[in-house]
């Protein structure tokens, strides 16, 4: 059973509900707001962005400002839920350079080398997300050069995974978020 699947079940909606609270609490936003973690991700002005699992929107609205009215930020998630929720946002706060979309991070069917930088906040590890499938394809969507902003949920194992991968080079990390570059 997929992850899609899943939320469809009585079990998987609470389940979904209940993140989607505990994402959005006034709490969350107090101690990791998105504007405190942002900031440790290189300059977005302009660019071609891709936010990986938007989930509930918690950085969408930020990313969206950061970006500028001269880039693009394609906002993605599995669920059908988020990216009705987070479509909600983007019209009522009238961005103009965001699409939200629904997709699978593991075949975005998206084109290949079309954007400067990917956003990938608290996305792995999950069972359902193999890191060595997302790496690749998170490879192939960035430009030569690219940005991988990851801000994983295990700091330490997860940054040494993705240079283990050969996919990509260490360029920084800033409170919590590591920026690799696409080899």
């Amino acid at each position: 059973m997929n992850t899609e699947t899943i939320s469809k079940t009585r079990f998987g909606k609470i389940f979904v509900n209940l993140v989607a609270v505990a994402m959005e609490s006034q709490i969350r936003y107090h101690f990791l707001g998105p504007k405190k973690i942002l900031q440790n991700v290189d300059n977005l002005c302009g660019q071609n962005v891709l936010e990986i699992g938007c989930g509930t929107g918690f950085f969408t609205l930020q990313l969206s400002e950061r970006i500028g009215n001269q880039g693009t930020l394609f906002a993605m998630d599995l669920l059908s839920e988020s990216v009705e929720e987070v479509t909600k946002k983007v019209k009522a706060a009238k961005l103009l350079n965001v699409r939200v979309i629904k997709g699978d991070a593991l075949n975005t069917n998206l084109e290949s080398e079309s954007f400067d930088t990917i956003i990938l906040f608290g996305v792995i590890p999950a069972p359902m997300v193999p890191l060595d499938q997302i790496l690749k394809e998170m490879h192939r969507l960035l430009k030569p050069g690219g940005i991988l902003a990851v801000w994983p949920s295990i700091p330490l194992i997860i940054p040494r995974m993705i240079l283990k991968s050969g996919l990509f080079s260490f360029e920084n990390k800033r409170k919590g978020v590591s920026n690799f570059k696409r080899n």
